[in-house]
């Protein structure tokens, strides 16, 4: 199992230490360097920016939101960053939700697989230089009854074949992702739910693919906070605000994925009370009703030794690249956290 490292939203006031982070990474071995976007910074200059600044770690988009580009300008960018990066850029792209989609790019957020599905298939295409010809439901390349034309992409990606991603949470986006991509990005992933709530459906899209989940790179994000173990408990209220915000606010009520994860791996009276009180504006209340017992299961916490534990469950199950968000209030704290990881892996036995 490998490990990377995920710098959230560039602007969240760490700007200044997360190339440092990304460097420290790059220094320790660590696999991809993720970044995110959502209406603030986008992952592409951030990732540009980190690319140029380092030398053998993978930077990946987790994600490039599919209602803010366009198909072709998506490859055009990939092909762009995996050339500049020598041959390390990931691809990861999800369906963002419905409050951003409409609310932000002004995109409807309707047939989210349908789109995902089409999405794909144009990149891949024109990642591959073919010549641009598409005929969807969602996108017609190029317009009819216009002067458009076939056209191909005029840049050649370092790579013939660029690793894509797709964020997935429910069960059709998961079996469609593991239908059509190379890789899932996973969020608060339990490890002692991960079969159900995600494993058993990505096996089921490579199934209907034909192929097995060998290759297949399985790649949860989990918060990293590194203390004694008699300190698991103030160690988990560090990810409180964090989880309450997902679980809670990334949605409305009836469109909030993270809420109906949440129910899935069992929390259904919870997930509904933390939600409750986040969109009527209580949010210390919301994050004090979420149980702590699901703040543990969907992170690591604690000291080496019980991360390392952790760590054995997550490649049991069949995690191939463990992403890791180290918390900390300095920097200092952040680059310990990250040596704490690489420490942890190795005493698994899994580097």
């Amino acid at each position: 199992m490998r490990l990377g490292i995920n710098l959230g939203y560039w602007g969240a006031g760490m700007d200044s230490d997360n190339l440092a982070v990304a460097q420290e990474a790059d220094r320790l071995g660590y696999s991809v360097c993720w970044a995110a976007e959502a209406y603030g910074s986008d992952a592409a200059t951030v990732l540009s920016w980190v690319a140029a600044q380092t030398e053998r770690i993978d930077v990946g988009s987790a994600i490039f939101q599919i209602p803010a580009r366009t198909p072709a300008m998506t490859a055009m960018t990939a092909a762009t960053l995996d050339s500049l990066s020598g041959g390390r850029f990931r691809l990861g792209l999800g369906v963002s939700g419905p409050q951003v989609s409409e609310g932000w790019y002004g995109v409807k957020f309707d047939k989210p697989l349908a789109r995902t599905r089409e999405y794909v298939e144009i990149v891949r295409k024109a990642m591959a230089r073919e010549r641009l010809s598409y005929e969807g439901e969602h996108w017609t390349l190029p317009l009819p009854g216009g002067p458009g034309k076939p056209l191909k992409l005029t840049v050649h990606p370092q790579r013939e074949h660029i690793p894509l991603y797709i964020a997935a949470i429910g069960p059709k986006n998961l079996t469609q992702t593991g239908e059509i991509a190379d890789g899932v990005l996973l969020i608060f992933p339990s490890v002692e739910h991960l079969e159900e709530t995600a494993l058993s459906h990505l096996r089921a899209g490579r199934e209907k693919a034909g192929r097995t989940m060998e290759g297949f790179d399985v790649c949860p994000t989990l918060p990293l906070a590194v203390g004694a173990d008699k300190d698991v408990s103030a160690l988990a209220d560090m990810f409180r605000p964090y989880t309450a915000l997902y679980v809670g606010g990334m949605g409305s009520p009836k469109q909030n994925f993270y809420n109906q994860l949440a129910q899935r791996m069992g929390y259904e009276k919870e997930a509904a009370e933390i939600q409750e009180k986040y969109l009527a504006g209580d949010k210390d209340g919301a994050a004090a009703a979420i149980p702590g017992r699901l703040i543990d299961e969907t992170t690591l916490l604690g000291s080496v030794e019980r991360i390392a534990e952790r760590m054995q469950g997550y490649a049991a199950a069949g995690v191939t690249t463990l992403t890791l968000a180290p918390a900390g209030f300095t920097l200092e704290d952040r680059l310990a956290s990250l040596r704490a990881g690489t420490e942890a892996l190795e005493r698994a036995g899994l580097a």
